[in-house]
């Protein structure tokens, strides 16, 4: 028998089994297991990092001027399948009309958006594994194109990213923008990453690096995170959940410059900053934000649900300093049908799909 295990056994098989590999392997072995002891939590992307306070308590990615209707019409729910309309007028930043479809399963997430004057705009999302997801995202507009290549790797306790923006290599040589992100718990609170940035515009200019560190800690009820950028700017967060329904956060943020040799040529160094305080409140069927910020800047957000099918938005922004002032109003009407609550009451029992959005 040990004659034909040997005949059997591949000629590259002492690459792996020699005492070299094997002491290797029983030390990461070991590593791991101690690691898996400490129980350290996932503590998200460096992206993220202060999700909480930027995302879910600021009221910047939510805020327009203008009139601005939403007409969704889903067609399933698993796998979801949605048509949307979207018509705005004295809108800044926001194209008369769009039209934008959405697919997503377990593994897909498929999102395209295309408006009046012929601008593209997609997103492909794959997921792999449980644990890592490749991210596309295409943009195109009349005489220019954008796109970007993100691969997320979410581990037990760290996430790993790569991130590209117009890789190229038409040119000779690569061009582009190259970020790498990593975020690792070292305890139960604490957190500790780093982003390191690569860019070229031409193969005529040198390459550019840049290197960031960033820190969040997370309390029974509270959040904070710093980050302090490779040009010499301070990020810093706090968030704090004060009851079941109400959330509040505070952001400071420090640019120097002239700092460097070459902003000296651009005059004395000099400190700019600002510092931005908010508020959300959940009710049963609305949700309000509201911030100001050093600037003298001053906004509020308001969404309205009136019923099932309908939810009305506004938005305002006044700047003291500027003496202007924005307003907004917001119709959103989802379209569903019978059909669509059919299936939600026979999806009601199971988990819903994990989209890798």
């Amino acid at each position: 028998m040990s004659v034909v295990a040997l005949e059997k056994e591949s000629p590259l098989a002492f690459l792996s089994n020699n005492v070299v590999v094997g002491a290797l392997s029983d030390t990461y072995r070991s590593f791991q297991e101690r690691r898996d002891l400490l129980g350290l939590p996932n503590p998200g992307s460096v992206e993220n990092i202060a999700r909480e306070v930027q995302r879910d308590v600021f009221l910047n990615n939510y805020t327009f001027s203008g009139l601005r209707a939403d007409l969704t019409k889903p067609f399933s729910m698993a796998p979801l399948f949605q048509v949307s309309h979207a018509f705005a007028m004295g809108s800044q930043g926001l194209p008369p009309y769009t039209f934008g479809a959405l697919f997503g399963t377990n593994k897909i997430f498929m999102q395209g958006n295309v408006d009046n004057e012929g601008q593209l705009s997609t997103r492909f999302n794959y997921r792999w594994s449980s644990a890592f997801v490749t991210k596309t995202q295409l943009q195109m507009a009349p005489g220019q194109a954008m796109v970007q290549l993100d691969n997320e790797y979410t581990g037990k306790d760290f996430t790993a990213s790569i991130k590209s923006l117009n890789p190229s290599m038409l040119d000779g040589g690569l061009t582009g923008v190259f970020i790498g992100q990593y975020l690792q718990s070292v305890t139960p609170n604490l957190s500790l990453g780093l982003e390191a940035i690569w860019q070229r515009a031409a193969m005529s200019q040198g390459p550019d690096t840049a290197v960031s560190y960033c820190a969040k800690y997370k309390g029974s009820d509270w959040i904070a995170s710093a980050q302090l950028q490779a040009q010499g700017a301070v990020n810093t967060s706090f968030w704090r959940r004060l009851t079941d329904k109400v959330e509040a956060g505070v952001d400071l943020n420090l640019q120097f410059v002239g700092m460097s040799g070459a902003g000296m040529m651009s005059g004395p160094p000099r400190k700019e900053g600002v510092t931005t305080v908010g508020a959300k409140y959940d009710f049963r069927m609305s949700t309000f934000r509201a911030q100001v910020d050093s600037t003298g800047k001053l906004s509020c957000l308001l969404e309205k649900r009136v019923a099932p099918p309908v939810q009305l938005t506004f938005a305002a922004e006044m700047d003291h300093f500027k003496q202007a002032a924005k307003i907004g109003v917001a119709v959103s009407i989802e379209s569903g049908g019978d059909e669509i609550a059919e299936q939600a009451e026979i999806t009601g029992g199971g988990a819903p799909p994990q989209i890798p959005f």
